[in-house]
């Protein structure tokens, strides 16, 4: 395989990382780039995302040993809980490598890093109708598409989303493009209601608790015990409810009176790093990756990005950016 003449350069390259190193705090630090071989490719970062849920019990201090590698990123360095170089949402321009890629746009699951080296099979190629700063949602898409395939949601479904962040609107999204499905999306922040809307669905509040709403099927994202005990009150009988929260080291509580077992309800998680079963004899990762960023080809979408923030002001930004009931859906962080 061809490499690109840039990629002789033997000049180290130095890049900038965000780091979480204590609880709550975060900084940049230098470090030198692998050297790109036949293998490999060198990616200058226009876009990464922050990803609230996973990078908020991050940032608090992962000390449960199972996360060490069920939590572990591709690109990570470092161990948990600290320090520890975290992030799996980057999009850039391939500046080395094979010259068919050279000057492609790019999705990885890399951190926040100003360049980085990875394997050429670790790059999605962002479609052309996909902007570089929307296409930063491609590991939430394919979150959001592996839990509705999870759910085994289909036309005509009555569907609740309790949860209004970035995931809960994506798979509200989805749910949306199901001819005849009936789309609520239950969340406490009343601003959500105008993007749920933008998609297609009805916006109830969460408190007190929205009616019994007889359910099909219900996707809970909020990453709290209030809200999964909300998704078993809008199950209809047999309805399930597909749980999409990561709680990290915290103790959930679920009502699993009243009527969960006369209702026979069914609690299901939902995880991206397999492919939904159902889909797994045909879909590799890779082809849900790149199915995820051909979905972001619309406009309405770009309604998820409510901030984005310089990569020199990160570290200063992330106590409010990960904040509970921080303002805004997503975050987006600008290089260069």
């Amino acid at each position: 395989m061809a490499v690109h003449p840039a990629s002789t350069c033997h000049a180290s390259v130095f890049a900038r990382a965000l780091w979480y190193v204590a609880p709550g705090v975060s900084e940049l630090r230098p470090g030198v780039l692998p050297a790109v071989d036949e293998a490999t490719a060198q990616v200058r970062t226009l876009y990464s995302a922050v990803s609230r849920g996973t990078e908020r019990l991050v940032s608090a201090g992962l000390t449960d040993p199972v996360h060490r590698t069920r939590m572990r990123a591709p690109l990570q360095e470092g161990e948990f809980p600290f320090p520890v170089k975290y992030g799996y949402c980057a999009v850039g321009e391939v500046e080395m490598g094979p010259p068919e890629l050279v000057g492609r746009r790019v999705f990885s699951l890399a951190p926040h890093q100003e360049r980085f080296v990875v394997l050429r099979e670790m790059l999605a190629p962002v479609p052309d109708a996909v902007p570089a700063r929307r296409a930063t949602l491609a590991a939430n898409m394919e979150t959001a598409l592996n839990a509705v395939w999870d759910g085994g949601a289909g036309p005509g479904d009555r569907i609740v989303v309790v949860g209004a962040g970035l995931v809960g609107l994506l798979v509200a999204y989805l749910c949306c493009g199901l001819p005849g499905a009936e789309v609520t999306v239950v969340d406490t922040d009343p601003a959500r209601a105008a993007v749920a809307a933008t998609f297609g669905a009805r916006f109830l509040p969460a408190a007190p608790g929205p009616a019994d709403l007889d359910a099909d099927l219900v996707f809970h994202t909020s990453g709290s015990s209030a809200g999964l005990n909300i998704c078993l009150a809008c199950c209809g009988d047999e309805g399930r409810v597909i749980e999409m929260s990561w709680y990290g080291d915290r103790p959930v509580d679920v009502a699993l009176g009243g009527g969960f077992h006369h209702k026979r309800l069914a609690i299901l998680s939902s995880q991206v790093g397999a492919v939904s079963p159902a889909r797994r004899p045909r879909w590799s990762r890779r082809r849900r990756l790149l199915k995820a960023l051909d979905l972001l080809a619309d406009d309405r979408l770009d309604a998820l990005i409510t901030e984005e923030v310089a990569f020199n002001d990160l570290p200063a930004r992330l106590p409010r950016i990960l904040a509970a009931g921080a303002e805004g859906i997503a975050t987006v962080v600008r290089y260069g």
